[in-house]
């Protein structure tokens, strides 16, 4: 009996020592374990990197405490980029060790960037997990709504239905780019036919005039509420904050960026329609932004504007930054296309160096001044250098993972 006894406690040890800790994941369990968790924190590490190794013991001390917190809902996982390097390309992971976060299956814009300790990972945990919907109690507040704000808005028969648990799931996934309400029962009656469930979306009218736009689709699909949800709520132009430039930079497009006064509305609002009517096929191949001319007043300096310039238009392409001449031309059809073209094809960066090519028609502007004409270039060791990118400094190290805040181990 005392060897049974003796053996049933090793049994136990040895299964609490295999199955404790962060889930090794592979690619024979990788889909599954996303696909069944709510939130899913990875750990991409490499056993050569010091730092990756310097956060395991913590990182497994995390999975533990949150596993215990949240069975079933959340787990921590790690995955070995030498040995599952198929995993490691999927997510395009460069530096070591990289954490990203999954919620519902899909994959958050940002990476963690927290404090590395089992109780930071803990509240975090906790914070993704909160639901973000906010429930409405009194109808007429869905009419005093902060109008420079986007929202995604449901009208349910019941809180306590397939079709609100979706809902919140979207709201996990899309809470930094829209805020979520929902009104049920007796409160949104009158909002949606008996049995059927509503919901919209509802545009930020400071910088556009469309009206609330209802979702057609399925509601039971959860793929489906998703996409139409985040087609709305991540819009063609987002703002540009020293919060969010990282992970802007991390996805590598080059920046064409509107400098505008924070009072200034209507600037942004025609950079807006340009974009939405000129330029929807080179979404994928730059980010569209506006910034605050206030706060970024040092990239101004750059191309030596300030804040008495504004509004003005630029391009970061990460190397150099290069001024659109005049802003009010982007009235004039196919101004704002044809810059961006040149950026593509190098002219920009060109004429900067060497001054207008010989097919040019116009002089482009160059911090004020027009550049000298193509038959009296300056030659090569006398070239010019166009000012040097600013917001590369806000990116991520490529060798290794980095915090905003320096709160690294």
């Amino acid at each position: 009996m005392k060897y049974l006894f003796t053996l049933t406690f090793l049994v136990i040890q040895l299964a609490s020592t295999v199955f404790s800790g962060a889930l090794h994941l592979t690619k024979a369990n990788f889909d599954t374990v996303l696909g069944s968790h709510e939130l899913v924190i990875l750990n991409f590490y490499a056993d050569w990197c010091r730092f990756s190794n310097m956060l395991a013991p913590i990182f497994d001390e995390a999975a533990d405490k949150i596993q215990a917190q949240f069975p079933g809902r959340a787990v921590l996982g790690k995955v070995d980029c030498e040995t599952d390097s198929s995993i490691s390309q999927r997510f395009a992971i460069t530096k070591y060790p990289t954490i990203k976060v999954i919620k519902n299956g899909q994959v958050s814009k940002k990476e963690y960037r927290g404090q590395r300790s089992p109780e930071a990972f803990l509240q975090f945990a906790t914070e993704e997990l909160r639901d973000p919907v906010k429930i409405v109690e009194d109808f007429k507040e869905f009419a005093n709504l902060d109008s420079t704000k986007r929202y995604v808005l449901g009208y349910f028969e019941d809180k306590n239905s397939s079709h609100y648990e979706n809902y919140r799931k979207v709201s996990s996934v899309l809470k930094d780019d829209c805020i979520f309400l929902a009104g049920y029962g007796e409160t949104v009656r009158m909002m949606h036919p008996p049995g059927s469930d509503i919901i919209s979306f509802r545009p930020a009218k400071a910088r556009s005039t469309e009206d609330d736009e209802t979702f057609m689709g399925n509601v039971e699909s959860l793929d489906e509420l998703t996409t139409w949800a985040k087609e709305r709520c991540v819009p063609m132009v987002r703002e540009i904050t020293f919060e969010n430039a990282e992970e802007l930079t991390e996805e590598g497009l080059p920046f064409l960026i509107l400098f505008h006064d924070p009072d200034d509305n209507e600037s942004v609002k025609k950079y807006y329609e340009v974009i939405q009517n000129e330029l929807l096929e080179d979404k994928q191949n730059v980010n569209f932004l506006t910034a605050d001319g206030n706060t970024f007043a040092h990239p101004l300096q750059h191309l030596g504007k300030s804040k008495k310039d504004l509004p003005l238009i630029a391009i970061d392409s990460f190397r150099h930054m290069y001024l659109f001449p005049d802003y009010k031309d982007i009235f004039v059809k196919g101004k704002l296309k044809a810059f961006l073209q040149d950026l593509y094809s190098g002219k920009l960066h060109r004429e900067f160096h060497y001054g207008p090519d010989p097919s040019s028609s116009e002089q482009p502007l160059i911090d004020g001044k027009v550049p000298e004409t193509s038959s009296s270039r300056k030659p090569a060791k006398e070239k010019t250098t166009p000012p040097e990118s600013t917001f590369k400094k806000l990116a991520p190290s490529k060798n290794r993972y980095t915090l905003l805040d320096k709160d690294e181990l």
